[in-house]
């Protein structure tokens, strides 16, 4: 176990308790549309742009990350609006982003920005889901399997995380959500590169659905509380990566294409 501490989960403030997971996601999604504001500029589009789209698109991120988790967990509707015990989908946070963004080029009447819309947003998105999941260590969820080879418990290969809450019983977990947040940390780095060097369009885009959906598809398969469809088997997140990683290929490959096409008539 070494020296190991199991991390407070928040703080009082008199009666009020403020848990860390919540600060840390606001900052997350604060240090995104700092950074969009920066690079929105090499697209052609204003920071006051990206101030309404972060208006329409963190709203339907959420929405859509609650709406996910709920269709492939079973639980009752009537439960949607008890965020207290958690049920937040990334992915259906992807999804639900994506989803403002059209809404935003809707309300502009400009379908042409999309995808510069989402070339620029990448970059943000895949550094606040680096910084999320540090929240989700904070908060003990979105951990893996229980550990059962004694040499793999230690930190920060893996966490202890509370049996029951209140129970202080801990039992060692796979830390796939610190996994999760040294990919996309990492994965920062060549998603911004491809959006400040590249000259196709989508190709940020593509580098990021590669990526992330890479690391997701593996780090899936040793999470502990995966959604499956219905009574498959299948983790639904680990499809959806897999889904991701095909077009983003596809997309790198036809940028590719055009890009040699464009050099041979030059």
């Amino acid at each position: 176990m070494g020296l190991y501490v199991v991390p407070p989960r928040g703080f009082h403030i008199g009666s009020l308790e403020i848990a860390y997971y919540g600060l840390i996601i606001v900052f997350a999604m604060l240090v995104g549309v700092l950074l969009a504001c920066k690079l929105c500029k090499k697209r052609g589009l204003k920071s006051d742009d990206i101030l309404l789209l972060a208006l329409i698109v963190l709203p339907c991120a959420i929405i859509g990350a609650r709406i996910y988790y709920f269709i492939f967990n079973g639980t009752s509707f009537r439960e949607f609006f008890n965020f207290q015990d958690g049920g937040l989908a990334i992915l259906g946070g992807v999804i639900g982003g994506i989803l403002g963004i059209i809404i935003f080029a809707l309300i502009k009447r400009n379908f042409k920005i999309i995808i510069d819309l989402f070339d620029v947003c990448v970059p943000c998105l895949i550094l606040g889901q680096a910084i999320g999941r540090i929240g989700c260590f904070f908060s003990q969820c979105c951990y893996g399997e229980l550990v059962t080879n004694s040499s793999h418990c230690w930190f920060p290969l893996a966490m202890l995380v509370e049996t029951y809450e209140g129970s202080g019983v801990y039992e060692w977990h796979y830390a796939t959500n610190l996994y999760e947040s040294l990919w996309n940390f990492i994965g920062f780095v060549p998603i911004l590169f491809a959006f400040l060097k590249s000259k196709e369009r989508f190709t940020p885009s593509a580098v990021y659905l590669i990526w992330y959906g890479l690391g997701r598809a593996v780090i899936e398969g040793f999470r502990g509380d995966s959604l499956f469809i219905g009574n498959t088997g299948i983790r639904v997140s680990q499809l959806v990566s897999i889904i991701m990683v095909i077009v983003g290929v596809v997309m790198l490959t036809i940028n590719i294409i055009k890009r040699f096409k464009k050099a041979k008539l030059t």
